[in-house]
């Protein structure tokens, strides 16, 4: 089926059966144009800081005094406990029954004393307007899975992503802007699964955007064509018409047309979104684009285009953290693993953060900062931590949310405690930010209605993180 065959038939409505709310209603002409979310919204946009790997959390967030004194003990047969029977009974395999203390100092910081790793000393310094959630939970210990989790609500490859289901309800601000952008070097794990369109149409599909040189390649004609090119468009729209006229699938050639027209529109939006070099030098250098470090000044250009992007009217942009092939794995060695890590994140993303509330944006953006799951108290290897999906930590940011601690592991960091959390809960939460339905938004998909959040009932808004 065609792109604009797709589009069109999105136009009749979906929820035809009995008692289901109305689908999705879309213009095959123009399908991100902005539609109106079901309650009034907390939030327009998001910005996803995705830490590809799963750091450690009680290395960054999420302080466990109990855990430094038990340093080099065997785990208590009261944790292990805890987790027999449950799904994240696995926990304990591949790691040595031996608790491994931080390797870093915690201190409280901002009005609220949060204790913050030394990890973060930027980031440190916005700790009171952030919404730390200690108490997340994933189904999988498997990178590709719950990575697959977090960003479709599946643990199988195939379904819509987090940022396609956002734009399906609401378009985007900008017609001449994709509406869901993803940022990245060589990540993520599980590939494209994480973030395409799945059985969503077409246009919800992502736009991978280059964060060096034009954000795409052959946007600038030569030069001997680039004067005559309207002139080229303006004929090609008569002509189009012309054939148009008299045809029953006039709303496929409307869609080809309009298609054609974005993307002409897009040539000259996109290269000015790029232009970062046009941003002030101070904001430049607040990012991190003089670091010494390059792998800083990488992460510093996406986050500045990010930013760029939302200011813009960008709906959904996506930046995920992997520099490299194994991001904030640590099987071993956890320090060289994570130390550099965060001194490629924690600048750019303090810089971000102070820019959205500088501009007037901080109120309308949401911004989530989160991995597939955390890593072990107890150690692995040589001086390094496990996978861990039984409790960790995000945290999230923007007007949207009430800055807090919410929810926490036990006393050594190993499982969540008190308010789990899981990635169904917190796509409902998101969605809800944004001023969607979770049950409400959904797509038909061989007679039955697909959504984000699975099946009707099964997951749950955290009232308490929105404001």
């Amino acid at each position: 089926m065609s792109l604009f065959r797709e589009l069109a038939v999105a136009l009749v409505e979906q929820g035809s059966g009995q008692g289901r709310p109305p689908a999705v209603m879309i213009d095959p002409i123009r399908p991100l144009a902005p539609r109106r979310p079901h309650f009034k919204a907390r939030a327009k946009n998001v910005i996803v800081l995705y830490q590809v790997g799963g750091p450690g959390q009680m290395d960054t967030f999420d302080y466990k005094p109990e855990l430094q004194k038990l340093h080099k003990k065997p785990v208590p047969k009261s944790f292990k406990d805890a987790l027999k029977g449950s799904r994240h009974a696995n926990v304990f395999e591949g790691c040595k029954d031996e608790l491994m203390a931080s390797p870093y100092k915690f201190t409280q910081q901002g009005k609220s004393g949060l204790w913050v790793s030394e990890l973060f000393p930027e980031l440190a310094k916005h700790v009171d307007d952030l919404c730390f959630v200690h108490s997340l939970q994933s189904e999988s210990n498997n990178h590709a899975p719950s990575s697959y989790l977090f960003h479709t609500g599946d643990l199988n490859a195939g379904k819509a992503s987090l940022g396609s289901w956002i734009t399906y309800g609401l378009g985007t601000e900008n017609q001449s802007l994709p509406g869901y952008v993803v940022l990245f070097d060589a990540g993520p794990l599980g590939g494209a699964a994480n973030y395409q369109n799945g059985f969503l149409p077409p246009a919800f599909q992502p736009t991978k955007l280059r964060d060096q040189g034009q954000l795409v390649l052959d946007l600038t004609p030569p030069k001997e064509f680039a004067a005559s090119q309207q002139d080229t468009f303006d004929f090609l729209r008569q002509m189009n018409l012309k054939h148009r006229q008299g045809k029953k699938e006039g709303v496929e050639l409307d869609a080809r047309i309009a298609s054609y027209e974005l993307a002409y529109r897009m040539q000259s939006a996109a290269l000015e979104v790029g232009e970062v070099e046009k941003e002030p030098a101070h904001l430049r250098r607040a990012y991190g684009f003089e670091h010494k470090d390059p792998r800083t000044v990488a992460y510093a250009r996406k986050l500045l285009l990010a930013r760029r992007l939302v200011e813009r009217g960008v709906r959904f942009v996506e930046v995920y953290d992997m520099p490299d092939k194994d991001g904030w794995d640590a099987h071993g060695e956890l320090e060289k693993n994570h130390t550099p890590r965060a001194r490629w994140i924690d600048q750019p993303t303090a810089a971000l953060l102070t820019d959205l509330k500088q501009r007037g944006l901080w109120d309308e953006t949401l911004i989530v900062w989160a991995s597939e799951f955390g890593r072990t108290p107890m150690m692995q290897g040589d001086s390094g931590r496990q996978h861990n999906a039984a409790g960790f930590t995000i945290w999230l940011g923007g007007g949207a949310v009430k800055p807090q601690r919410y929810g926490a592991t036990d006393e050594i960091g190993l499982m969540a405690r008190e308010n789990p959390v899981t990635f169904k809960d917190l796509h409902a939460t998101i969605l809800a930010a944004l001023g969607l339905d979770n049950e409400k938004l959904y797509f038909e998909r061989a007679g039955r209605p697909e959504r984000l959040t699975g099946v009707a009932g099964t997951a749950n808004i955290v009232k308490e993180l929105l404001v």
